[in-house]
């Protein structure tokens, strides 16, 4: 299949000229390119009409998770015919495991696991095997160790119309790549048996299962349906069932990881011993034996990704597979806001190797532990083949990287010129503040506000609360989805402001927003430096009233070149306006979801309790508070099984108000 690009508009201001001469150098060779796009002038359409032209398949690299998600989305409503995927770490919660030699305390991993990204993830891997116009939105986590791609492409299951194939050998195979029987709980990477049919979950569907139906020892039908509804959807003449984990290898790969794994467990032994340090030579006896019983019964252990080098042949120091070994060696990079994503990934390997150097010099891992890695920035490049970096402050490396080819894209498609920037005194700046978004509130508009600090963040949140005002704080801690929701509800109305510290500099699309505030913008340093300045203002250059306060009592050198860029952009952009007749207007845009809705829930909701389906969002609170009471109640006369049933009421209607 190929890209088809659709959108109700054409390329205009500078977009034709930078298209072009993308697609130009990409046709030529040109391996590394860089796109100066202003905020607002439409960057991801150019990267959209550049992708329909030279028709590969394309990595686009984001610096975090909720700007890939939006991107995600914006390509999808470019390409609905095309496969456009999601892969960003799948952990709601981490907590890396670790010892802390000076305190003599060791870590375990803990995490949380997002079912919802991890079937995207699974379904972005599948999608690189089974076609060629595939995008995929990812973040860092890309550059991270995943299984071999050869194991996952050649351990799958096929299963086709009128084949002979007996049904134990079909279970076989599936735990093999780590599906789990079930027949009570049904869920995404397991199977159940129903009499003569078969039952299985796909790792990469959300609402869809398949049921396999044997005469004998063949394959009589085949069936997609809904594992919710059991509805039938359609019949399918053949499918393929890929691993439930990306850590799979094949059997005489696991036997012979077993051997290597004994070697280098009794050469570490045999070091510890010699150094004298027994504590240390049985600790990494005892816990690798431990994995290798398990590895022998079950083919899988906790924390297996550790020996991710003998599972998959791989020698020592060798780069471990990533997502960048699924897509074909011609595939085209873009890294968006390349001067904060090409930074994150020269820094993820050093990070990682520290902590795993106190693990292995403890006992805790085998040397071979530090193979399960991220890449270096060395075996990154060597891994892209043509890259087209995209900031509107592209950093040294990039601007070094493409020499002459540096594209500019300055002007607006709707003729917005850059913000205006302020300077006002930091004496009165959260009454100056407070003044400034009682106006845009009054007009319906937005506010961004930076703060220096997260004590401050929550303080002036919590004081612009007080006094009456709708506003969140957005930090780090919130997890993904929510952070996504908090953006779509601010775009909705259902609030009027975020404070935030560095979160609201690259790539938040949020055409409501007028104003962007920053406070004690002359104290120097990474949150506010020139280019994050100038980014920092970009957040109100989608709006026709975008105005930027910064609160400051001198003007840095940080400062006045985010002021003089600005100028220098203003001028280009008004000058093209003049000569081309156009009257800026702001950017319209329809609110919807970024990532797909969770819509098991929903519908779990309406065919069980249609009553509560219906109750409008606003008064989801209210009655949840009600049921509360009913269910302390219930508890309190020992009716145990009321009291279960109304908390599992309010647990459905808690996920049907993050839903809608």
């Amino acid at each position: 299949m190929k890209f088809k690009l659709h959108a109700d508009f054409k390329p205009a201001g500078d977009q034709p000229e930078a298209i072009e001469k993308l697609v130009e150098g990409l046709v030529a060779g040109c391996e590394y390119q860089t796109l100066l796009g202003v905020t607002g002038s439409g960057k991801t359409f150019t990267l959209a009409n550049v992708i329909a032209q030279v028709q590969r398949p394309t990595l686009v690299l984001a610096p975090n998770k909720t700007l890939a998600a939006q991107l995600y989305s914006e390509f999808q409503e470019f390409f609905p015919e095309n496969a456009v995927k999601y892969f960003v770490s799948y952990y709601d919660y981490y907590q890396p495991e670790a010892y802390l030699p000076s305190r003599d305390l060791y870590i375990e991993k803990d995490s949380s696991l997002n079912e919802a990204i991890d079937k995207m993830r699974h379904d972005a891997t599948r999608a690189l095997f089974e076609r060629n116009d595939v995008i995929i939105v990812a973040s860092v986590s890309c550059i991270y160790g995943l299984g071999s791609p050869e194991a996952y492409h050649g351990l799958l299951v096929f299963l086709e119309k009128g084949r002979g194939l007996a049904r134990q050998n079909i279970l076989q195979d599936l735990v093999k790549i780590q599906y789990v029987r079930n027949d009570i709980d049904f869920h995404r990477g397991t199977f159940r048996l129903r009499g003569d049919s078969l039952e299985i979950f796909p790792a990469h569907e959300e609402a869809r299962a398949i049921r396999v139906e044997f005469f004998g020892d063949e394959i009589d039908r085949l069936v997609e349906f809904d594992p919710l509804l059991g509805k039938e959807i359609q019949e399918l003449e053949k499918t393929a069932i890929y691993p439930a984990s990306h850590y799979v290898t094949w059997d005489h790969l696991l036997k012979k990881a077993l051997v290597t794994i004994r070697e280098e467990l009794k050469t570490r032994v045999q070091h510890f011993q010699e150094c004298n340090r027994p504590l240390e030579a049985q600790r990494i006896e005892q816990r690798t034996n431990y994995d290798l019983e398990l590895m022998e019964e079950i083919g899988f252990c906790k924390g297996i990704e550790n020996y991710s080098r003998h599972l998959t042949g791989r020698g020592p120091g060798q780069p471990p597979p990533t997502l960048l070994d699924y897509f074909p060696k011609d595939f085209l990079l873009v890294v968006d806001e390349s001067h904060i994503s090409i930074p994150q990934v020269g820094g993820m390997y050093p990070g990682d190797r520290s902590r795993k150097m106190n693990l292995v010099e403890y006992g805790f891992r085998l040397p071979s532990a530090l193979d399960n890695r991220p890449l270096k920035f060395e075996e990154f490049e060597q891994l892209v083949h043509q890259v087209v970096y995209v900031s509107a402050t592209p950093g040294d490396y990039e601007l070094g990287k493409s020499q002459g080819a540096i594209v500019e894209q300055i002007v607006r498609p709707t003729g917005l010129i850059d913000p205006e920037i302020i300077v006002l005194p930091v004496k009165n700046q959260v009454d100056e503040l407070v003044a400034l978004c009682r106006g845009r509130v009054a007009k319906g508009e937005r506010v961004l506000v930076t703060t220096l600090t997260k004590k401050m963040a929550e303080d002036l949140s919590k004081y612009l609360q007080d006094i009456g005002m709708k506003v969140r704080y957005l930090h780090s801690e919130i997890e993904n989805i929510e952070r996504v929701e908090i953006i779509r509800d601010l775009r909705k109305g259902i609030f009027d402001i975020i404070v935030g510290i560095n979160l609201l500099r690259e790539g938040l699309d949020l055409p409501e927003v007028s104003l962007v505030a920053i406070l004690d913008a002359d104290k120097e340093g990474f949150l506010r430096s020139g280019k994050s300045l100038v980014q920092t203002c970009g957040r109100a250059a989608r709006n026709l009233n975008g105005q930027v306060v910064m609160f400051a009592d001198q003007i840095t050198r940080s400062m006045a070149y985010a002021i003089q860029e600005t100028k220098r952009r203003r001028e280009i952009q008004t000058k093209y306006n003049q000569d081309h007749h156009i009257t800026p207007r702001s950017i319209q845009k329809l609110i919807k979801d970024i990532l797909p809705a969770q819509n098991v829930e929903e519908k779990l909701m309406a065919q069980e309790s249609p009553e509560l389906a219906a109750l409008p969002k606003e008064k989801i609170p209210g009655h949840i508070e009600k049921l509360k009471k009913e269910m302390k109640k219930a508890a309190g006369n020992l009716e145990f099984e009321q009291a279960a049933q109304l908390r599992d009421q309010i647990a459905l209607l808690r996920k049907l108000e993050l839903l809608n």
